[in-house]
């Protein structure tokens, strides 16, 4: 009987407590943003002489992430898609729209485009 007991009270702490640990299960919300490609280290404000393009692809050769530069706000862009990152390349110092989940200051991105 006391395990019966136990095996209801579990089963029943994991109905209530479900739906609320649901969100933190699921991850960042899916969302579309554009804004300007850079890098995590410059972020708005690039420290090199020249042109943000320049800038963003030498950060990245050393070892920075991308970046999606939104008003105020910039987000690191995660990926290992190789065809994204050249999208990425191609696109850095213009403007984006980029979809991916959001979380915080990182998109995990799923697709960018002009």
């Amino acid at each position: 009987m006391k395990v019966n007991r136990l095996v209801t009270a579990v089963f029943g702490m994991l109905l209530v407590a479900g739906p609320a640990a649901m969100p933190a299960l699921a991850g960042g919300k899916s969302q579309t943003l554009t804004g300007q490609v850079s890098d995590a280290m410059c972020g708005a404000k690039h420290q090199m002489p020249g042109d943000p393009a320049a800038c963003t692809r030498a950060c990245i050769q050393h070892g920075s992430k991308y970046a999606l530069v939104v008003g105020d706000k910039v987000y690191t862009l995660e990926t290992s898609d190789k065809a994204t990152l050249a999208k990425l390349n191609d696109l850095a110092g213009a403007s984006a729209k980029v979809t991916g989940d959001v979380e915080g200051d990182s998109i995990a991105v799923k697709s960018v485009g002009k």
